[in-house]
């Protein structure tokens, strides 16, 4: 439960120093013009003790679920600050919670894009721009972020399975194509994969070619009864 007297604390906080007080008159024209972000600001930063300020003002709006005042804060200080990462996602973030997923897709790009090591918070933001990208149908641009996000976590075989099915139910074989093959290199003891490659081949006409991810299939699994039923059933259907 959320303590009252903190609650209290961060409200008097919020309505004490006025903003206006902290930054000069030129500053605050730039954070204002800005915090639309409809145009990115790539001069250089005008405050990034700013940023900071804003950002943490941001942070206990959205603890006080005040999200409309999180995210004006937050959008002053990415103004404040074009490259300050973490801004930019909890704005994401607080825009994916309010299902404001126009809005929130940009920002994860954004966000992304800023980034040079991995990270929880990195794997995160390619995994649900990818996501939404697909649910947008905006395939060409969703597979790009699918295949970074099997890459960054390549443990994660459910996640292959459904990015590979979501493109493939939606007639993009080819891109489901794309996901197995990653995931085959990601995980390359995983024999299903290999099996569900062979099925979107076969489905596609390529026998010969859905034949061989059976037998590497079978090769992975030699126990497995089923692979090696399936190899010998397709290279019958071949021989016909």
């Amino acid at each position: 439960m959320r303590n009252p007297a903190l609650l209290a604390l961060c409200a008097t906080l919020l309505i004490s120093a006025p903003l206006a007080a902290q930054t000069d008159s030129s500053a605050s024209t730039l954070i204002n013009r800005y915090g639309n972000l409809d145009i990115e600001r790539n001069g250089p930063t005008i405050d990034a003790e700013l940023a900071q300020k804003l950002y943490r003002r941001g942070n206990t709006y959205s603890n006080l679920e005040r999200y409309d005042e999180a995210i004006e804060e937050y959008r002053k200080s990415i103004s404040a600050d074009p490259n300050f990462g973490d801004a930019i996602r909890n704005l994401a973030n607080t825009y994916y919670y309010l299902e404001r997923y126009s809005e929130a897709k940009p920002l994860l790009a954004r966000f992304i894009n800023l980034q040079t090591e991995v990270s929880a918070a990195l794997i995160a933001a390619v995994t649900t721009l990818g996501e939404l990208e697909r649910k947008d149908r905006n395939f060409d641009v969703s597979i790009g972020y699918d295949l970074r996000a099997i890459e960054l976590e390549p443990t994660n075989d459910s996640q292959v399975h459904i990015m590979a099915n979501t493109y493939n139910n939606a007639g993009e074989p080819e891109k489901a194509l794309q996901i197995y093959r990653a995931g085959i290199k990601a995980m390359p003891n995983n024999a299903f994969f290999d099996r569900s490659l062979g099925r979107i081949l076969e489905q596609d006409g390529r026998l010969e070619e859905a034949l061989v991810a059976y037998e590497s299939a079978a090769e992975k699994d030699p126990d497995s009864q089923f692979y090696t039923d399936l190899v010998n059933a397709t290279r019958s259907r071949l021989q016909r």
